[in-house]
């Protein structure tokens, strides 16, 4: 992960214009943003220090360190916590391809329970895991195979996908920095690796998305469908991660009782149990 970190800490770099931390400009410049040496003078470590650990060389680094640097380059709150995250080395376990994740029966019967509720749970790389029969109805899981049950192949690949969300460049943008976190928090995952090469191969917008190195958890927002039967559904989203599984979280649509979205979901219901 040591080219992730010197890969983040120059996309941030390069969006700090020396005007905005009040250093001069000096005329035109090469690359765009704030030198490696000016981010080490107003993060007050030596520039020898900084480059080192731009280039993954460098020893383990200080909480205080990493927060002035943080600081210089104005991260917000996620891209703190991913900061924190990729500069911390990290030990090589077994990378032999883990045994698909299961989720806990209650988990299941929770999502059950919510008749009038689209609900689904994601895992690690955004993989599906598990749902509802109205989430069922509104994302289709149960018809694709079990590998292409996965949020990043669905907005990438399938070909549907930009008329399914209407705000699909939105959709995709989120997807991709959602992703990012994942990948920062599991360095050495296998299945994240070819995931991330097989979507770099096959979408020329998932390449550019990746190489932005945007960092964001996608924990609530709304999101747009157009859905072949139901039409257009505006679904607000909330998201919890489940206690007992951190790399796992339940997903569930919340449209305003009795707005037009919510009538739609209630008849597609009724249309999903009739098929």
């Amino acid at each position: 992960m040591d080219g992730e970190l010197g890969d983040f800490l120059r996309s941030r770099r390069a969006r700090i214009q020396p005007e905005e931390v009040g250093l001069p400009s000096y005329g035109r410049r090469r690359v765009p943003g704030l030198r490696r040496e000016e981010v080490a003078q107003l993060a007050g470590v030596s520039v020898d220090y900084y480059i080192r650990l731009e280039q993954g060389r460098g020893p383990s680094v200080s909480d205080a360190v990493l927060d002035a640097i943080a600081r210089v380059l104005r991260l917000d709150e996620t891209e703190h916590a991913y900061l924190l995250t990729v500069a911390r080395p990290h030990k090589k376990g077994n990378t032999a391809r883990p045994a698909r994740p299961r989720v806990r029966p209650g988990v299941q019967l929770l999502l059950d329970g919510m008749e009038r509720t689209p609900a689904f749970v994601l895992g690690r790389r955004m993989d599906v895991l598990a749902w509802n029969a109205l989430g069922d109805a509104v994302n289709g899981f149960s018809a694709l195979a079990p590998a292409e049950r996965n949020i990043p192949r669905q907005v990438f690949l399938d070909p549907a996908a930009a008329g399914f969300y209407p705000d699909w460049a939105a959709v995709a943008a989120q997807t991709v920095a959602n992703l990012r976190i994942d990948a920062g928090r599991h360095p050495d995952d296998p299945r994240m690796a070819s995931l991330v090469g097989e979507l770099s191969l096959k979408s020329a917008d998932f390449r550019r998305l990746w190489a932005d190195h945007e960092v964001k958890e996608c924990a609530y927002g709304t999101k747009r469908i157009q859905h072949p039967v139901a039409g257009l559904l505006t679904l607000p989203y909330e998201t919890l991660t489940v206690p007992t599984d951190p790399d796992q979280t339940i997903v569930a649509y919340t449209p305003e009782p009795g707005s037009e979205t919510a009538e739609r979901l209630a008849l597609l219901g009724s249309w999903a149990t009739t098929a």
